[in-house]
């Protein structure tokens, strides 16, 4: 009786955790992904969103504060445009580099048009480019603006949001051809910026002022990165979405758009040696100021009709324009894709430098959210980049570097199984055990223990296998879910994102059967199982097999039914992760199976199988 309810319990249970699983994973996780498509599919529209947009921001009146004032405050709400009225609606300078386009506002001196051109929005190639800069007036602005603020007292007339820039010369804004822009206040004040950008994402931006005035001038240089709207997140834990920063000792600062909205505004003052800016999942924009400069940093979150404007900024110590004279400010601008080749990776011995070695920032790279456990993420992904580059395919790659962690780890294993195929080789005694003690549970542990210890087998080391694995299993999750290089990056066969679930399904028998289980109301996520999950599962299954059976019942109730619950949990998992995880059960049975031959216990379950096929072929 006692084992009946045991059995019954085991199997709620089991479906206990199925459907909190699919509850709290997949459901929420297929929801956040049509509301993107949505979204996207409406801005490519240019269709009108119930959202408002305010007016650009303007940097401080009073720079005592040291901080710049936040863009769009008490302004009314604007009529939304489609983005390409809004780029028409101002004069303009084309960006035209092998990884950008878009154009400069000569409207405010922006950047504020930046397309990704290497990165589409979906695996088909003809998709349009990945959106990251738009302009003040559309559904979802997002700018960059950089200028000058007037010390306590100074009256002159400045450039602000509403300046016209003139450019001087023409052409268009390439890695070899700088853009420079100017304007004259008409009180003895020219203002001219220069702006350069790299083959990569690194705008250069130099201000100058020149004064031929009666009177010196005081002026702070600003820089500042403004955001309208918090943007559709991917909302998981191990993810960093919103404002982020590395400002000096006070270190790497995150703060979620839920957390800024709390704070309003965060101040970080007299800081040498930072960075900051806003972070997506696979795209970025970042303030790099030279890292001797002294910064007063600033996070905040502002009102502006029914949505929040997110800034990052900066304030320069002041400078003053002698008559006479010319006074400068440079400033820095990454706008782009978080590349690990590009923004930089550290790691001892090995490692990518980019921008944070070649522009000596503080911790750049931490711009990719490597997590806690970076020290085992960071060489999980330096391995798969290195096969990357070599075979051309994550996905080989993947294999590979599972096979390099089996090797490493072999010693380790086999002292495990080998411990396994003792214990399967006193099955028998312990099955007698039952039978002659039923209703004694205290006297079968005993006489149990008194048999391990006979027999020196270690009951906990057959659990060393998977416990080595969860480090690794989570550090390729975090790679395959932060990296941008395993974005669209295609397998054999049908996978074609390995950072995307297995696009097959079981339930409309693979594609044969035209509609999309999914959406069947009620219970259609649970309908979500593909060819590479189907594979984990059965190679999982032979592994469980291979393994001693528990002595009791509900713990081998829980044991047969593990691989059909890790088959529906992993079902929506990067399809990366579940390739890893079949082929990792793969190498382990056969590495298994070897060991308990070399010790003398039978495979029954591959000598049945012999059997079975020894029979239908006769």
């Amino acid at each position: 009786m006692t084992d009946n309810r045991n059995t019954i319990l085991a199997v709620i249970l089991s479906g206990l955790v199925l459907i909190a699983w699919q509850y709290f994973y997949n459901v929420p996780a297929m929801e956040k992904q049509r509301a993107q498509q949505q979204t996207q599919a409406e801005l490519q529209k240019g269709t009108p969103q119930p959202t408002a947009s305010a007016t650009p921001g303007s940097a401080p009146q009073q720079p005592g504060a040291a901080q710049p004032a936040t863009p769009g405050a008490n302004q009314q709400a604007q009529p939304v445009m489609a983005r390409d009225a809004a780029i028409a609606a101002s004069p303009r300078v084309k960006i035209d580099t092998p990884r950008l386009a878009g154009s400069i506002s000569l409207k405010g001196g922006r950047i504020d048009d930046i397309a990704l051109v290497q990165y589409r929005e979906t695996v088909d190639p003809k998709s349009p480019p990945i959106i990251l800069y738009s302009p003040s007036g559309t559904a979802e602005p997002y700018y960059a603006e950089f200028g000058w603020v007037p010390a306590t007292g100074v009256t002159a007339k400045l450039p602000g949001a509403q300046t016209v820039w003139q450019q001087d010369g023409s052409g268009s804004l390439t890695p070899t051809t700088p853009v420079v822009l100017k304007w004259d206040n008409g009180e003895g004040l020219t203002f001219r910026r220069t702006i350069s950008v790299d083959e990569h994402y690194l705008f250069t931006v130099k201000d100058e002022v020149s004064n031929v005035g009666n009177a010196p001038v005081t002026l702070y240089p600003f820089a500042l990165i403004s955001r309208h709207g918090a943007p559709q997140v991917s909302g998981y834990y191990i993810l960093h979405e919103g404002l982020i920063g590395y400002l000096g000792d006070q270190g790497l600062q995150e703060y979620a758009y839920k957390k800024v909205d709390e704070s309003k505004q965060v101040n970080f003052n007299s800081v040498t040696n930072g960075w900051l800016g806003i972070t997506d999942k696979y795209w970025a924009s970042a303030l790099l100021p030279d890292t001797g400069a002294r910064l007063q940093a600033r996070f905040s979150s502002n009102p502006s009709g029914n949505v929040h404007t997110y800034q990052t900024d900066y304030l320069l110590d002041p400078v003053t324009v002698p008559i006479g004279g010319t006074s400068t400010a440079n400033a820095r601008l990454f706008a782009g894709a978080k590349e690990a080749g590009v923004v930089g990776l550290n790691f001892p011995l090995a490692g990518h430098g980019g921008y944070n070695k070649e522009l000596g920032l503080n911790h750049f790279d931490l711009l990719i959210d490597w997590g806690w456990f970076y020290f085992i993420t960071k060489p999980m992904f330096l391995g798969l980049d290195f096969f990357y580059r070599f075979f051309g395919n994550f996905g080989w790659s993947i294999l590979l570097v599972t096979v390099i962690v089996k090797l490493l780890f072999f010693p380790l294993a086999n002292k495990s199984y080998a411990s396994m195929a003792k214990m399967k080789s006193v099955q028998p005694q312990l099955q007698a055990l039952k039978e002659r003690f039923p209703d004694d549970k205290v006297k079968q542990q005993q006489e149990m223990m008194e048999i391990y210890r006979k027999e020196k087998i270690n009951p906990v080391a057959g659990c060393l296998p998977v416990v080595i694995q969860i480090p690794v299993f989570f550090s390729l999750y975090k790679v395959l879910f932060v990296t941008i290089e395993m974005r669209h990056a295609p397998f054999i066969g049908w996978i074609k994102d390995l950072s995307a679930p297995d696009p097959t399904n079981l339930f409309n028998l693979f594609g044969l059967i035209p509609f999309d289980p999914t959406t069947i109301p009620l219970f259609g996520h649970y309908l979500a199982l593909g060819i590479w999950p189907i594979i984990m599962g059965i190679t999982m299954w032979f592994q469980m097999k291979l393994n001693p059976t528990p002595p009791d019942p509900t713990q081998q109730l829980i044991f047969n039914w593990m691989p059909l619950i890790f088959t529906f949990m992993l079902a929506g998992f990067p399809a990366g992760l579940v390739i890893y995880w079949a082929w990792n059960n793969t190498l382990s049975v056969l590495q298994q199976s070897y060991i308990m031959r070399r010790n003398g216990v039978k495979v029954e379950l591959f000598d049945n199988l012999k059997a079975t096929f020894a029979r239908k072929a006769t």
